[in-house]
Order: structure tokens, then sequence, then C-alpha cells
């Protein structure tokens, strides 16, 4: 039998109070100052149970406004655990994308360059993902231009307003003759352009989560670029981590 722990017995105590409702309908939970004072413990203990409740998914944090219960707002949080491009696939089993702008041929010199082409131009196009009615995401997609009109030919991303599901990587998986083999991924905070803001109904300036991915092929070839812009009221995101085999003895 494990001993409990302060953090163990202040988590146990919010999960039953975000269980009963008592965050429901977007309020917020007490500081750290105020649930340390609550419950009689160290700043050290609130944040050690706060953080338990994020990696399980209850509650979100969002950096200058505080923590936020999930579990009660199924319609207007999405959460997704990544370990492998076969999960970000997945996400065409519970959400779906709906074209902003259609793919259509422009200069990009700097997405180009990191999708490896000889010349400027890339194909490119505009989409949100929505769970459950609630857009969470915007993701422009960056192309090399023959995979781009492979997509147009199977009438993907051909027009505004189009909705599916399918996940673009599945299909692009497809296209390129090797498949796709895995990502280079970047996460940085940004402050919500007024565009992609409105596109998800949330505030210009308000903090976002950018997550770039490079995928390529086998021959470790760029294949596509994805951008994508996520509202963290709405959505959070987890990577699992695991030891190699070899790392112990």
């Amino acid at each position: 039998m494990f001993k409990s722990t302060a953090y163990g017995e202040l988590a146990a105590q919010l999960r039953e109070a975000i269980a009963r409702g008592d965050y429901a309908n977007g309020r917020q939970l007490p500081t750290e100052a105020e649930l340390g004072d609550l419950h009689d413990v160290s700043r050290q203990t609130v944040r050690r149970a706060l953080q338990e409740l994020v990696s399980e998914g209850l509650v979100f944090r969002v950096r200058g406004r505080g923590t936020f219960a999930t579990t009660l707002a199924p319609n207007t949080h999405y959460f997704r655990s990544i370990g492998s491009i076969d999960d970000l696939l997945a996400l065409s089993l519970d959400t779906t994308r709906e074209t902003i702008h259609p793919l259509s041929l422009r200069a990009d010199v700097s997405a180009a360059s990191r999708l490896q082409l000889d010349s400027d131009q890339v194909s490119s196009a505009l989409f949100r993902r929505v769970h459950e009615g609630i857009a969470f995401g915007v993701t422009e997609v960056l192309l090399p231009p023959a995979v781009g009109r492979e997509l147009l030919a199977r009438k993907v991303l051909a027009k505004t307003g189009e909705i599916a599901s399918r996940a673009i990587v599945g299909i692009v998986d497809e296209i390129v003759a090797d498949g796709v083999a895995g990502a280079h991924q970047s996460i940085t905070a940004v402050p919500l352009s007024e565009e992609h803001a409105g596109m998800l109904g949330s505030l210009a300036g308000a903090p976002a989560l950018r997550i770039d991915r490079l995928y390529v092929d086998v021959q470790g070839r760029p294949v596509e670029l994805a951008v994508s812009h996520f509202d963290p009221g709405r959505y959070t995101y987890r990577v699992q981590l695991r030891r190699g085999s070899s790392s112990r003895g």
C-alpha cells in the first residue's frame, strides 16, 4: 500500500470538486495561494496537485488567466495525447476539418525552403479543426505543388466550407512514394492574430499554442509542412515519453 501524500490528497479533493460541478461553466479554480490557505498546505504542494490534474487532462492552465476544469465542459475542450504518427492520424476519429481557404499556389520562400523545393512556389490551404461543434485550432498546410495537385484531383481541400474528417497527413501518406515516416515538431507560445482569433471565436492577442510539424518520408525528404494555432482554453496537448530499451543495463 502506498503512503498518501499531501499533494495527492489535495488532488483527490479537487477531482471530487470538479466531478460535482463546482467549476462548471468556465468558472476558474482558486489561485495557488487561495488553495494553499484553504487546505493549509504549501504553494509547492498545490503546484504538484494541479500538475497531476493537468497530466490527467482534468484541468488546463492559461498563463495570466488561471486554472480551469475541462471535464465538465466536454463540448468546449479537446484533449489529445500524442506519441506517434498514428496518433496524429487518429484526429479524424473524433474531429472534423472545415476548409477556410482552398488549396492554391503561392510564392513562399520560407516554406519552400523548409520543404526543400527547387522553386519558391508552394501549394497552401487553411482549415480549422472542430470537436463537437467547437473550433479549437486553425492549421495552414503547405505542400510541394505536385502533392497539392494530387489532393485537388481527389477533391481534398478543394472548396471553401468543405467538411471532412480525415487528417491531411494520412492522405499525403498515400500520395508520396515512400509514405510518411516521421515528423520534426516545434511548439511555441504566440499571440493569436486577428484572422485566427476570428476563426476560433477568441480574442486577438490572446495566448495561443503554435505547433509546426514538418513531415518527412523514409528518405528524410519533407512532404508536408503543417503550421497550427490552438486556443489553449479549448485544447490540451500531451506527449508521452518513454525510456528506450537500451537505457537500462
